[in-house]
C-alpha cells in the first residue's frame, strides 16, 4: 500500500474488530479476551485504538476470526507507516534521494 497517495488514516485493526466482528458475533471485550486467552486490559486497549496489534494477538485473531496472522499484520503496518509518514513529514523532506 502507498501511504502517501491515501488522504485519510488507514483502518486500525482494533476498529475492525470493534466496528466489524464484535457486533456481528455478538461478542464484548470480555468475551473475546476470554475466547483468545489474553487479558481484557489488552483487548480493550486494542479495540479502542490504544495498544498496535502484536504478532501475538494477529495469531490469535487469525485462529479466532480466520484470515492469515499476516493479513492482520498488514492492517497495523499500513497504520504505523501513515502514522510515522505524518509524524516525520518535515525531516522527511529533508533528506535527498542517493543516485547511483
Amino acid at each position: 500500500m502507498n501511504t502517501k497517495t491515501m488522504t485519510r488514516r488507514p483502518t486500525h485493526p482494533g476498529e475492525m474488530i470493534r466496528e466489524e466482528y464484535m457486533p456481528d458475533y455478538g461478542l464484548s471485550v470480555r468475551d473475546l479476551a476470554e475466547m483468545m486467552g489474553v487479558s481484557r486490559q489488552s483487548v480493550n486497549e486494542l479495540v479502542h485504538e490504544r495498544r498496535a496489534l502484536s504478532t501475538d494477538m494477529a495469531l490469535r485473531l487469525s485462529a479466532l476470526f480466520g484470515g492469515s496472522p499476516e493479513s492482520w499484520l498488514n492492517l497495523q503496518r499500513n497504520v504505523d507507516i501513515w502514522d510515522a509518514s505524518h509524524r516525520l513529514s518535515g525531516e522527511i523532506k529533508l533528506i535527498r534521494q542517493l543516485s547511483a
